[in-house]
């Protein structure tokens, strides 16, 4: 192998592991101008009813953000708690913490999300 070659070999080694990484948590936005869909980012059914509300200290307040109360979430066999966190104010949007709506084949999680208005 020539020298050209084996450096070639070693710089795209070295360069593949350079990846970089965003984390983002960003939650959905639904727009009501009339509601003629609204995007599901997560179905979850659950046979039986959640336990009553999560009950969590909520934190004292802070500026620019909502505090996004906690959940039981259904994980296919029980429920587990989901802890609570905060989320950026988007001016304009009110956020609608997550719920379960009772329908015909079970209980159905409503994720958090920020509304028009």
């Amino acid at each position: 192998m020539s020298i050209r070659l084996v450096a070639l070999v070693a710089v795209t080694l070295l360069a593949s592991g350079c990846v970089e990484e965003r984390v983002v948590h960003d939650r959905p936005v639904v727009i009501e101008h009339p509601v003629v869909h609204r995007e599901v980012v997560e179905e979850v059914v659950a046979p039986e009813p959640p336990p009553p509300r999560l009950v969590e200290v909520e934190p004292p307040a802070r500026p620019g953000y909502v505090w996004a109360r906690g959940y039981w979430r259904w994980t296919g066999r029980e429920y587990v708690a989901v802890p609570g966190h905060w989320e950026a104010v988007r001016p304009g949007y009110r956020y609608v913490h997550p719920h379960y709506e009772h329908r015909r084949d079970g209980w159905h999680l409503q994720v958090g999300v920020w509304m028009n208005g």
